[in-house]
Order: C-alpha cells, then structure tokens, then sequence
C-alpha cells in the first residue's frame, strides 16, 4: 500500500487512524520506509512530512529536540499520510505518558538489553487494565477529549513499540525480548551496537554482521519486524536482503551538513576552474 494511500495522518477525533495501519503493516512485515528527524524543527517535519516517507522518527534522545518542540513537528505532518514514531531518552513511566499523550503513532525506546526491561516498556506503554499507564480524557491523543472513549478502548493494539538492540546483551537476549507480548519491532542502533562490538558499521560482516542476523532472526521467529537506520541506499540494499523491513534512511541533520558540504565543496571548484581560465587568457605581464 502507497505511503499516500495508508491513512496515516493523524486524526485525533478518530482515535488516531494511522496507528492502526502502522501496527498493522509492521507487524505484517511489509517494508516501512522513513527517516530520522533530529533537528527539533517543525519546517524540517513538514518537508519530511510531504517527501512520501511511510513513518519519520522525532529523536528526544540524541536530537536537539526538546519535549516542547514535539507538539509543533507533530502538529507539522498532521496533514500528510505519514506516521510519527518518537524516540524517548530511556524507561520513564512519566516521560512515556507525557510523549503518548501527545498522539504519535509509536514510542521507541533505545538500548534495551532484557526481557524484564521489554516487559516493563510495554507496561508503561499500555493503559489498565494491560498497563500502568496514566489516562487524561482532554489530550491531543484523543482528540482533546473528543475521541476520549475510542481512544481509550483501541490504544492498547494500536499503539507501536521498537526497541532499539544497541549491545552484545541486547543480542544474545535478542528472542526473548522479541518474545514479548506488545514488542512490535526490534530497531538495531548500528553505531552504538558496533561501538559495543567493537567492530565497524559501515557494511554487515563479520561479528557485526552475526548480530544483525541474530536480531532479524528472532523478530522473524516471533512476527516481528526488523528495523535500522541507514546512511545510504547500499547499506539499506544490505539490509533489506537480511530481511530488514522498517529502515530509516538519512537524518534532517545529516542531510543537511552532507548537502551544505557538497554545495560549498561544488562553489570551491567553480571558483578554481574560473581562476584557471582567467590565468589562461590573460596576457603575460
């Protein structure tokens, strides 16, 4: 199904529809494309919001995002089919509840090593009588009260969960956190898990390659679906033949330094060859 025809804009009065075909399809393990929003900014949401992406991921842990800014990027790709997926700084029964009730369509949450830490996530997650998560009638999460009810009765199957493997722990506990009820993806953090590793990043092999097959093939084993974030298409051709299936491509931040780079390294070049030339015609003095 086409990232325009997915329903995924967030529509609070329906107790946000694109939860429920963002679950659907992750869990379906069909491919899930997006990218990475760092920059805290709400224009950088809305271009990524219109670029045909399938999901974007608002960073609060190593983005210069703060919890203030959330709201406006949310409300920034409100009007396209796309859904918004937020990654937290850590467990945190309270920051959970406050990003939640702001309507996005998944929590992710980094560097979760146990099943014990997985089965807490979900708890925070979920609302009684599966959780322990707090409920507030008038939220943007249900429409301001509007979509109270349906809200209440539908986010415990709608809402996503990834959890990021960013360790030798988190690999070797790989199937059973994967095994946990309400765990919808396991997101591998390359650079973290390589750090971990002690090996490189860059392309699959190796000890780094045996992790990433590890975590594929347990969320494979359980119907869950297998997640990275890229730098380029070649890595994302890596993974995807891995059986990865929810990869993030790029970061507004990177795009941005990557792209300004390449620009000013282009006007060096022009203002060379320009000075070559002149040095050419130019008489000798």
């Amino acid at each position: 199904m086409p990232a325009s025809t997915s329903g995924g804009s967030h529509n609070p009065e329906h107790g946000g529809a694109s939860s429920k075909w963002l679950k659907k399809r992750l869990l379906a393990r069909e491919s899930l494309n997006g990218a990475w929003l760092s920059l805290g900014s709400a224009v950088a949401a809305e271009i990524a919001g219109g670029a045909g992406f399938d999901w974007l991921l608002f960073d609060l842990e190593h983005g210069t995002s703060e919890y203030s800014d959330l709201l406006h990027q949310l409300q920034a790709v409100a009007a396209y089919p796309v859904a918004s997926i937020v990654r937290v700084a850590n467990i945190d029964a309270a920051g959970f509840k406050r990003v939640l009730d702001l309507g996005p369509q998944g929590l992710m949450v980094p560097n979760v090593q146990t099943r014990s830490e997985a089965e807490q996530i979900v708890r925070l997650v979920r609302v009684p009588p599966l959780g322990v998560r707090g409920a507030a009638q008038t939220t943007r999460a249900s429409g301001y009260g509007r979509g109270y009810q349906k809200y209440l009765d539908e986010v415990n199957d709608n809402i996503c969960v990834a959890v990021q493997i960013e360790s030798g722990l988190g690999v070797r506990n790989a199937d059973v956190i994967a095994s946990v009820d309400g765990v919808d993806a396991l997101f591998v953090g390359p650079t973290d898990l390589s750090v971990d590793l002690g090996t490189e990043a860059d392309r699959p092999r190796g000890a780094f390659l045996e992790a990433v097959e590890t975590i594929a093939a347990a969320a494979a084993r359980h119907g869950k679906a297998a997640g990275v974030l890229v730098r380029d298409r070649t890595q994302a051709e890596d993974y995807a033949a891995l059986g990865y299936t929810f990869i993030a491509l790029g970061s507004d931040r990177g795009l941005i330094a990557s792209g300004m780079q390449r620009n000013a390294a282009a006007l060096r070049e022009v203002a060379e060859a320009a000075r070559d030339v002149r040095t050419a015609v130019e008489p000798a003095k």
